[in-house]
């Protein structure tokens, strides 16, 4: 298995298609942003998107506080006189456009994937829990989705002052709030691979036994919370990106490659350069446009990145199949596009694909990629 050598973000002189809703991308990528409200996104077909990986704008967290108000200055007006009750709620009719129109873009069977963290706040003389994943969840309902099992993101902090409330005196202390939930919605029925060609594409795009165990589980504690800090100088001083492991995992758990991943609250990009590491095409709407540059500098550096990872995935395999050996565990099952031992019959046809190249076809708003086979490891089968 090798890198592809070469600037991943250098142009071809190929222009690429845009993206056909009404087809897969596979093999090739494209990756479009538009610098806009969701509320209404017009430039979507009905049932055109078969995934959403996003983390919106968390409501009563303070530096989301000026956004809100510049989407309905009355949000600002109530957290002013300290009416923070009713603030909560504007923040989340702002919120319930998107979720709307959502359920006008998404396919049937498709799923809806929503990273939100709860508030701890004071506001007046009242501290309380404003709960926005239990008010998304209520409004996700109300539009037509099915809830299904969600994942609680536990992230802790090793701070000495992470700790509210009356110290060590009973009665007046505060739990700590370390974790996020991530929400999982589907519109209608189970996904169906109604052909041939489709359920071949889906056996591609299957995974590691060792990751299912891991990925499938309701409380993830492995992942480490994004950077949040930006350019001080720059458009956003921090940012709320979710680490790069957490729409990875979610888009390769619920899409097949060539699939179409909407994050309807792009921030800096990260859903978008994780469907382009896993060869899905993508679709991202972000209301400020600031953020194009640091966009178009993390999709153009995201080949590399990926081929690193998609390595790291093999070579994290192969210790785990060296390690059950020594235990005295069998592989029946080969990968032989990876060059791989395997748990179960459906890992046999995973394929992974190095990029090859990203190619800025109108840089901040549209790319393509394109993809070469992994070259299997050596070793023994």
């Amino acid at each position: 298995m090798q890198i592809p050598s070469g600037n991943p973000s250098d142009p071809i002189s190929i222009m690429y298609p845009g993206h056909n809703s009404s087809k897969m991308c596979n093999p090739d990528t494209t990756h479009r942003i538009y610098f806009e409200k969701s509320h209404e996104m017009k430039q979507l077909e009905d049932e055109s998107v078969d995934l959403v990986v996003t983390s919106p704008p968390y409501p009563m967290i303070s530096m989301w506080d000026d956004l809100f108000t510049s989407m309905s200055p009355e949000i600002g007006l109530q957290l002013n006189t300290e009416n923070g009750w009713i603030a909560f709620d504007m923040m989340h009719t702002e919120l319930d456009k998107t979720w709307g129109e959502l359920y006008r873009v998404m396919r049937n069977g498709g799923l809806v994937c929503i990273n939100v963290g709860d508030a701890t706040r004071k506001v007046g003389n009242e501290f309380a829990l404003y709960s926005s994943h239990s008010r998304i969840t209520e409004l996700m309902l109300q539009h037509g989705f099915h809830a299904l099992t969600g994942i609680l993101w536990r992230k802790p902090t090793n701070s000495p002052n992470k700790f509210m409330g009356s110290g060590m005196l009973p009665a007046g202390a505060y739990i700590t709030l370390e974790h996020e939930h991530i929400l999982v919605f589907r519109k209608g029925g189970k996904r169906v691979f109604a052909t041939e060609k489709e359920r071949e594409n889906r056996r591609k795009s299957s995974y590691f036994w060792e990751e299912r165990n891991r990925w499938f589980s309701d409380i993830w504690q492995d992942l480490k919370g994004a950077s949040q800090i930006l350019d001080p100088e720059g458009p956003r001083k921090r940012s709320a990106a979710f680490p790069i492991e957490l729409p990875f995992r979610l888009i390769n758990m619920f899409s097949v490659k060539g699939d179409t991943v909407l994050d309807p609250f792009l921030g800096t990009g990260t859903t978008s350069v994780a469907a382009l590491m896993s060869q899905r095409c993508s679709i991202g709407y972000e209301m400020d446009e600031k953020l194009s540059g640091i966009i178009h500098e993390r999709i153009t550096n995201s080949g590399s990145i990926s081929n690193a990872y998609l390595m790291d995935r093999v070579l994290k395999h192969r210790e785990f199949v060296s390690n059950q050996q020594e235990l005295g565990k069998q592989f029946k099952y080969h990968n032989d596009h990876l060059g791989v031992p395997v748990k179960e019959r459906s890992e046999q046809y995973i394929e992974l694909n190095l990029v090859k190249k990203v190619s800025p076809i109108e840089p901040g708003r549209h790319y393509t990629t394109i993809y070469e086979p992994v070259k299997p490891l050596p070793g023994r089968r």
